[in-house]
């Protein structure tokens, strides 16, 4: 039995905790922080469960808040229980706050191997995997959540399941995946009277949109999320959908602007942005900055960009550093240092950042006046765009096509090449495009040609690169007509 002192301080710990759930749902994610932290006071020595989700809200309070000192305070103050279901979840974010990442592996993994059926594990583990950069392991985390959170018909459970989605097939490169649980997550938080989570939405909406180069979607996401983000303290949503402003940007061939934009974020100061999300803005600013005739700003931040790729929570990293390196490279290295990238793209996959490094490799090539490597790299980053659908970057790549000159065969008026032209291929590229030309898919020629079907990927884009054609419907009409 309690006394009547402590059961009045249980009771309001209860109120104040379900007050802060509230905030941290659609409020100032500061006051909510404030409100949690009073809650697991209040509850620490009866209700020791409630106080550590008190504590957790408090964490995701914090981290909302891009406030790293708030993150550390919420995560060991009084009370905290370190050998409770969440101390290797709580022990795994600290380490990796302090920049520790060989002791955040052991409890984030433990975390992410053994989640019960409830959402709020599942979620956790999602968090665990999107924090180690295990993408496969935060999507299935995710799904079961978002499918739990279903059966129990909640939409802020829900909302929260579609968030971690969205956020992992972002990072695996998957942007249209990304954009339908975001749609779905902007509806369901919403209903859900979860305010704050629907800007996160908006924001990854806004991300997926500048893959394509949609201006106005950009835009009106991108507005969206601010709006709440201002509002409420959302660092990390108003990074993200500063970010996708400023991809967007340099998409569409306004590299300037997009430096000036991505400047503030990811430079230090006071207006860096949030410590989870600027750094995998840097690739972008990086670019820009060079492009923009600004070099020494992209060079202040490749080396703190070099230690977070060694982390390994990105997978992409490696290879994006390579490219930032490239970009900043004397000519004499510069070539190495693509190929690298190119190379490290061919282990993680994804085709927006393979044709970004292939674009970027490319314009370097033809500005050295090595016009036949810079058509055949600039041909793939087109394939690559098109296939994910990066309408605006497809466009920048066809206008350095047309200024190597060969616009005729990239939808300019010319004509498209005759079957002649199959002369210029090898004799394994040749190989390749006689059994695509016959309906074989890359796999089937692999298996044909005792090769890997990356191998066979490699060599096909570099058919199409050197042809000028756009699809296989029109690489087996070149072969039809030189078989006639």
């Amino acid at each position: 039995m309690t006394d009547d002192g402590s059961g009045r301080a249980v009771d309001r710990g209860r109120a104040e905790l379900a007050r802060g759930r509230v905030q941290l749902g659609d409020g100032p994610v500061d006051d909510a922080r404030e409100t949690l932290l009073l809650a697991v006071s209040l509850l620490a020595a009866e209700e020791p469960e409630q106080a550590e989700a008190a504590r957790l809200g408090a964490v995701d309070a914090a981290w909302a808040a891009g406030d790293l000192a708030g993150c550390l305070k919420a995560l060991d103050g009084p009370g905290a229980d370190r050998s409770g279901g969440t101390a290797d979840y709580r022990a795994g974010v600290r380490a990796l706050l302090e920049q520790r990442p060989d002791r955040a592996a052991g409890p984030l993994g433990r975390v992410m191997a053994h989640p019960d059926d409830r959402p709020e594990h599942l979620l956790r583990s999602a968090v665990a995997a999107l924090l180690l950069g295990d993408v496969v392991v935060a999507r299935r985390a995710g799904a079961r959540a978002l499918a739990v959170a279903r059966d129990r018909d909640s939409a802020a459970l829900q909302s929260r399941a579609l968030e971690y989605l969205a956020y992992a097939e972002l990072r695996a490169g998957r942007h249209a995946q990304a954009r339908t649980h975001a749609e779905e997550g902007v509806r369901t938080a919403r209903r859900a009277g979860r305010g704050n989570t629907a800007a996160h939405h908006q924001a990854m909406l806004a991300l997926a949109a500048s893959l394509v180069g949609d201006r106005g979607t950009v835009t009106a996401h991108a507005a969206g999320a601010l709006t709440t983000a201002c509002r409420h303290g959302l660092a990390q949503a108003a990074t993200l959908a500063e970010w996708a402003v400023a991809r967007t940007d340099l998409g569409c061939g306004r590299p300037l602007d997009a430096a000036d934009r991505l400047g503030p974020l990811v430079l230090p100061g006071a207006r860096r942005g949030h410590f989870a999300v600027w750094m995998l803005a840097v690739p972008c600013f990086v670019e820009a900055a060079v492009l923009a005739g600004r070099p020494a700003e992209a060079g202040a931040v490749v080396g703190d960009f070099a230690r977070w790729a060694e982390l390994g929570a990105d997978p992409h990293a490696p290879a994006q550093l390579a490219r930032c390196r490239a970009l900043l490279a004397p000519a004499d290295r510069a070539d190495e240092l693509y190929l690298r990238a190119l190379a490290r793209h061919d282990a993680t996959g994804g085709d927006f950042e393979r044709a970004r490094t292939e674009l970027l490799h490319g314009k370097w090539l033809r500005r050295r006046r090595r016009l036949r490597e810079a058509r055949a790299r600039l041909g793939a980053a087109l394939v690559g765009f098109e296939r994910c659908g990066a309408r605006a970057w497809a466009e920048q790549t066809r206008g350095e096509l047309r200024a190597n000159g060969v616009a005729g065969r990239h939808g300019a008026g010319g004509e498209r090449p005759t079957g002649e032209e199959l002369a210029r291929l090898t004799p394994q590229q040749l190989r390749i495009a006689r059994h695509v030309a016959e309906g074989a898919t890359n796999r089937e020629v692999a298996l044909r040609l005792a090769v890997s079907t990356r191998t066979v990927d490699y060599h096909l884009r570099n058919v199409f690169a050197t042809l000028g054609v756009r699809s296989r419907m029109e690489l087996a009409r070149m072969v039809d007509q030189q078989g006639r």
